[in-house]
């Protein structure tokens, strides 16, 4: 870029993506340190039940209710903690994590005000969103690593043997899903500008993803499964199989797809700031 008194220089690669997470670094540690006290406190409760105990527990409860909620596999520590922890409160965390955050980060700051410096620099409104958009995928990364770590600590001091490389193919189908998510939130918020539709667009997804997974076994229809993103990520049991490649492979196409859709949009469009 030139004007009279020469070239402009443009910001070095990288300098969004790194003040965007040095801004959340500290919700971001908030956010690890909730995901270690999830893991650590369903984890911590698994040997003072035992799979005995489990079993009995299972056997009172309506069998439709168990298969549902996946509860048939409590009785090993890999399905607990899959119920538990990946299927739970882990999952929860990392997609209120992931969609708040890739709602705020175009959207959110458009609308604030604060977005105005980035788009008024001799920077690509192209490179703002791939910046901005790593930074939401770095910040789910945290979490899932935070979450492995923690489990294997766990599995190591408590004696549940958890394979590690299981353990890595959960967290990561975890970071496929919150990230998809998140780059719905992010996509949507980056093509109209606005929060709330970005927010309630994910959400939406992340509700009906759960819905339908549930659901499915309920009422026999396998078709619901399949189209429930929240299976593509945990349906296959990675913590007791390994990694889910084909679920992997949907959960990146649908992050693709978002993310695509989000950027032709966001480069095209009028912004107001």
């Amino acid at each position: 870029m030139t004007s009279q008194g020469g070239t402009i220089p443009t910001a070095r690669g990288g300098t969004i993506l790194t003040a965007v997470l040095r801004s959340h670094r500290r919700s971001l540690l908030l956010w690890a340190l909730a995901v270690s006290a999830v893991a650590a406190l369903y984890t911590l409760f698994y040997p003072s039940i035992g799979a005995e105990k489990m079993e009995v527990l299972l056997e009172s409860m309506p069998p439709e209710l168990v298969t549902a909620m996946g509860f048939d596999s409590l009785a090993t520590a890999e399905g607990y903690v899959t119920a538990t922890v990946y299927s739970l409160l882990g999952a929860v965390l990392t997609l209120v994590l992931a969609i708040g955050l890739g709602a705020r980060l175009v959207a959110g700051q458009e609308e604030d005000g604060t977005l105005e410096l980035e788009l008024g620099a001799p920077v690509s409104r192209a490179r703002i969103y791939a910046e901005r958009l790593a930074a939401l995928w770095l910040g789910v990364l945290v979490l899932a690593l935070v979450l492995s770590t923690a489990l294997v600590l766990l599995s190591t001091t408590l004696e549940l043997g958890l394979d590690p490389l299981d353990v890595l193919a959960a967290s990561t189908g975890l970071l496929f899903f919150g990230g998809a998510l998140g780059t719905v939130a992010f996509s949507v918020g980056a093509a109209s500008g606005r929060r709330g539709p970005a927010l309630g667009t994910a959400a939406a997804l992340a509700v009906v993803s759960y819905v339908l997974s549930y659901l499915g076994p309920l009422v026999k229809a396998p078709w619901m499964e399949r189209l429930s993103p929240f299976h593509w990520y945990i349906g296959a049991e990675p913590l007791e199989t390994g990694f889910d490649l084909p679920g992997l492979a949907l959960l990146a196409a649908l992050a693709t797809a978002a993310a695509m859709g989000g950027a032709l949009a966001f480069v095209r469009r009028d912004v107001m700031v």
